[in-house]
């Protein structure tokens, strides 16, 4: 008897495997191509309110603000992974996802509260981090903040990718609904932002499992502590890059939020411009190439993510392709050796640096 219990243990725990390692669906696309679909949050959603609190609404200055963008290309093999964007819209890092095989979506969400409540000193090391995931969920973590869940990211995507599997049956997009078909399938999903996109990104994926979390320029909340919160997600699926010359590395922002999410037991901070793919395994990675500004600072603070403020060669390609390719494809199993917290990194920012 105990052999036959073992036997249909290994059997579930091989269908099990094999479930969570299936191979994305193919794409049956007659003429396949890369496409970047639009629809508006407010009509996707007839639950979706306006938030003007907090600058959330559907128009300014006479146009649509809630534009949202799924984007997939049909050409390249799928990773049957799905990247929510967190910022605005970024048409050069969407070009490299849906070359990457990744299908992406870049939601209209409650985040305009950043500018109104953002006061320092917040009243407790908690208070940002709450706000952020009542945002990112729609559920009421906060009370600084009224987010209802049809206005909240989680809802925002799963409308979204509804709506897409519906309208795009080319690109696939069914397969990131969960099997009741009631959301999305977290799993699959590859939380990403910039600055306050990172930093909320990476609160919501300690509450939320997910596959995996790319934070460029953060995560910030430099007088908070809930990065030491147990985390619904594995710390290695954690991967982060900033320019050395951004105000968030060089008042220490970035590195204590990575050292006290715990990244350090994945290696060292590695400079990408020193070490080559795969940069030892590791989860921080920082530049330190030339930036060609009136405003070094400002413009670092977007050197980390493709556009206008990447850096590029005398080529005139971007230096750091291979970087972006890293911090969304790199298997998450393989890691550097961990390394203790650097002390020269300040921990306590409720006491300034002097000058």
């Amino acid at each position: 008897m105990k052999q036959k219990y073992g036997l249909l243990f290994l059997v579930g725990l091989l269908a099990t495997s094999v479930e969570a390692t299936a191979a994305p669906p193919p794409y049956h696309d007659p003429a396949p191509k890369k496409y970047d679909i639009t629809a508006r949050a407010s009509e996707i959603d007839p639950r979706a309110k306006e938030h003007p609190e907090v600058e959330f609404v559907f128009t300014k200055n006479g146009k649509p603000s809630d534009v949202e963008h799924g984007v997939v290309d049909t050409r390249v093999a799928p990773q049957g992974k799905l990247v929510i964007w967190l910022m605005g819209y970024n048409g050069q890092l969407f070009d490299r996802i849906a070359g990457y095989g990744l299908h992406g979506i870049q939601v209209h969400y409650a985040n305009g509260w950043f500018g109104k409540l953002n006061k320092e000193p917040p009243p407790d090391d908690q208070h940002l981090g709450r706000i952020r995931l009542e945002a990112a969920t729609g559920e009421d973590f906060s009370k600084a903040i009224e987010i209802p869940k049809p206005d909240g990211m989680m809802e925002r995507a799963y409308q979204l990718v509804k709506h897409l599997s519906k309208e795009h049956p080319q690109g696939k997009w069914e397969q990131f609904l969960s099997k009741d078909g009631k959301g999305l399938d977290w799993s699959k999903v590859i939380m990403s932002g910039s600055s306050h996109g990172s930093t909320t990104s990476a609160r919501f994926a300690l509450h939320q499992k997910v596959d995996r979390v790319v934070m460029f320029s953060g995560p910030r909340d430099q007088l908070e502590r809930w990065y030491e919160l147990p985390s619904a997600t594995e710390k290695n699926r954690f991967f982060a890059f900033t320019h050395v010359l951004d105000t968030g590395w060089s008042g220490d922002h970035y590195c204590r939020s990575w050292q006290l999410l715990g990244l350090n037991k994945f290696g060292p901070v590695v400079n990408v411009d020193k070490t080559p793919v795969p940069f030892g395994n590791s989860r921080r990675l920082i530049t330190d190439a030339e930036v060609k500004s009136k405003d070094p600072a400002k413009t670092a603070h977007g050197a980390s993510t493709p556009g206008g403020s990447a850096i590029k060669g005398p080529d005139g390609k971007y230096i750091h392709e291979d970087v972006w390719k890293y911090l969304f494809l790199h298997p998450v199993e393989k890691v550097g050796k961990p390394v203790p917290f650097d002390p020269d990194c300040k921990i306590d920012q409720t006491v300034r640096k002097k000058k």
